[in-house]
């Protein structure tokens, strides 16, 4: 969800032909790991405990 949102950003900056409008895209990628994956991962570490870790450890975060 979070990776089609940033393509959407981008893509958008492209129809706008508008290089400052890629600074939002970077933007939103800073902000919704700081803000909702970090937190995200907090959550399901204490709920999955090691299960969790081995995820992680093979799945990257945003591919």
């Amino acid at each position: 969800m979070y990776v089609g949102f940033l393509l959407t950003l981008l893509a958008w900056a492209v129809f706008l032909e508008n290089p400052l409008a890629v600074l939002w895209a970077l933007v939103f990628v800073l902000y919704i790991t700081r803000f909702q994956i970090i937190p995200e991962e907090r959550v399901l570490a204490s709920l999955f405990g090691a299960e969790y870790e081995a995820y992680k450890g093979r799945v990257r975060r945003w591919l």
